[in-house]
Parts: structure tokens; C-alpha cells; sequence
């Protein structure tokens, strides 16, 4: 890989990380309703992107899936997540998706599992587990569930997506946005209140936050992976990844005051390491499983 391209994934790496915690901090510590916060930033992605929307790809009903999955449900999760949860658990526990986008690859693409990705899905069960795991027994939380929904909706997306061709990134983003901001705006004035009062009373850093979130992360940040990804090898790409959850882990420790025990430490360890397993496997999973990285 060329340095210029490796430090831009480095550089879109450390963006996901901090925008992980950046959101925790804007609906939990700002008090930003999670579904409102979603919706404006897709409002803006569209706005953003609204050139490429088309022509738009086919099939109609798969983009709009993807769209859905990978950018409202994704997100809307994440942000539910994230006002209990602590980035740096959200980080490790979200690390199931390898499991669900390998099972699901199996299930849909025909996929076959061999010993070596069958032992780096045991180690990353294993990992998430540890980090849930309380004196007593098993004790996730309900933030940490939808941590978990939110893995099942992104690698659920890539599995679709992976069955779409020539679709370039920016015209993928501005979908993601197109079919994302409409039905967020619906459920969170169906469901959530205090939107307004609570993005004025944060003022000026939620509009930076809110900024930040869907032009550097979105549009920036997923395009240039995206085209990473069309350049290199995806077995090189994704192990390079687990720079992500490691980056949201160390702002977590920094930002928002996480705990870093040693369960934590070895839960983390154990689910990194059976991604860094699976993702060196072969090149048609491995593609799959670079897909639902975006966080």
C-alpha cells in the first residue's frame, strides 16, 4: 500500500473513532434525542450529495434496503446505543458483526465456513461476551442490545450490497441519506421530544458535532474507504480497520471517561483478534466484511 493511501486510512479510521465518541457525548451528555440527531445528519448528507443521486441504481428495492439498513437503522442503534453504553464497550461489542456478516454470508452468497474463520468467530463471541460479562453471569445492557441490532443491520446491508455493482461512493452515500432522513424525522417526532430545545441549549458545538458527523464522516471519510477499497486488496484493508475500534477506545479513555479494566482489556483482545482471523481469510468474505465497518 502507498503511504499517501495508508495514512488516509489511518486518517479515516481515526475519524470514525472520535465520531463514535463525539456522538456518545452528543446524546448522552448533550441530551440529544438519537433518532432526531440521525435525521439531521442524513439531511444534510442529502444536501450534501443530492448531484449523484442519480441515475439511480437497480434494482430500486435493493438500494433503498441497503439504504435503510446501513444508514437510518445502523445509526438510528448506534445513537440508542450510545446513550447508555460507553464507546469504548459499544466499540468491542459492535465486533460481532464479523459473526453475522459470516453466517449471513453462508446463508445468502453461499459462502462456506472453514476451521480457521469457525475459530476466529469463536474468539470474537468470546471476547464480546467477556466484555459483557458481570459477577454472576451475563449482563447486557439495553444500550449494549441495540449495539448489537446495530451489527446485525450493517451486516446485513453489506450482504445486499455486495450483490450491487458499479454503483460509485458518492451516489451510495447520497441514497444512504435520501432513505434514511425521511423515515428518522418521522419516528423521532413519533417518538421522541425536546429535540429543539436540546440542540439550542447545546448551541454552537452540537452544529459543529452535527457538521462533523455528516460531512467528515460521511461523505468524507466513507467515500475515501470506499475507494480504498476499490484499490487494494480487501484481506489488506480490513485488518487495518481494527484501527477503529482501538482509536474509539483510546478518545473513550480520554473524552468520556471510560474504564478500561482488565476484562475490557482482554475482551478486546480476544474479539480483535478473531476479526484480525477472519479477515484475513478469504477475499470474497473478507470484501463483505470491509463493507459493514462503517460505523
Amino acid at each position: 500500500m502507498r503511504v499517501r493511501d495508508f495514512l488516509l486510512l489511518v486518517a479515516v479510521c481515526l475519524i470514525w473513532g472520535f465520531s463514535n465518541v463525539v456522538s456518545k457525548i452528543v446524546v448522552s451528555d448533550w441530551q440529544v434525542p438519537p433518532l432526531f440527531f440521525a435525521a439531521a445528519r442524513f439531511a444534510i448528507v442529502v444536501a450534501a450529495t443530492a448531484r449523484w443521486l442519480l441515475p439511480m441504481p437497480r434494482p430500486a428495492w435493493r438500494i433503498v434496503a441497503i439504504g435503510l439498513l446501513m444508514g437510518g437503522g445502523n445509526f438510528a442503534l448506534l445513537f440508542l446505543g450510545l446513550q447508555t453504553a460507553s464507546p469504548s464497550a459499544a466499540a468491542v461489542v459492535v465486533q460481532i458483526g464479523v459473526p453475522f456478516t459470516t453466517l449471513l454470508s453462508v446463508v445468502i452468497l453461499n459462502e462456506r465456513i472453514h476451521w480457521r474463520r469457525g475459530l476466529g468467530i469463536a474468539l470474537t463471541l468470546a471476547g464480546v461476551l467477556l466484555v459483557v460479562w458481570r459477577p454472576g453471569g451475563i449482563a447486557i445492557s439495553g444500550g449494549l442490545l441495540y449495539i448489537v441490532a446495530c451489527a446485525f443491520a450493517g451486516s446485513l446491508g453489506a450482504i445486499l450490497m455486495k450483490q450491487m455493482t458499479d454503483v460509485p461512493p458518492l451516489r451510495f452515500q447520497a441514497w444512504v441519506g435520501l432513505t434514511s432522513c425521511a423515515p428518522l424525522a418521522l419516528a423521532s417526532a413519533a417518538f421522541e421530544t425536546g429535540q429543539w430545545s436540546s440542540s439550542v441549549a447545546a448551541g454552537w458545538p452540537f452544529v459543529a458535532a452535527l457538521l462533523f458527523a455528516a460531512l467528515l464522516v460521511s461523505v468524507f471519510a466513507h467515500t475515501a474507504y470506499y475507494g480504498l477499497i476499490a484499490r487494494y486488496e480487501a484481506n489488506l484493508i480490513a485488518p487495518l480497520t481494527l484501527m477503529t475500534p482501538l482509536s474509539t477506545m483510546a478518545f473513550g479513555v480520554a473524552l468520556t471517561g471510560d474504564r478500561l479494566d482488565a476484562r475490557m482489556i482482554a475482551g478486546a483482545a480476544l474479539a480483535l483478534g478473531g476479526v484480525l482471523i477472519v479477515a484475513l481469510r478469504r477475499k470474497r468474505a473478507t470484501e463483505v466484511l470491509v463493507m459493514s465497518e462503517r460505523p
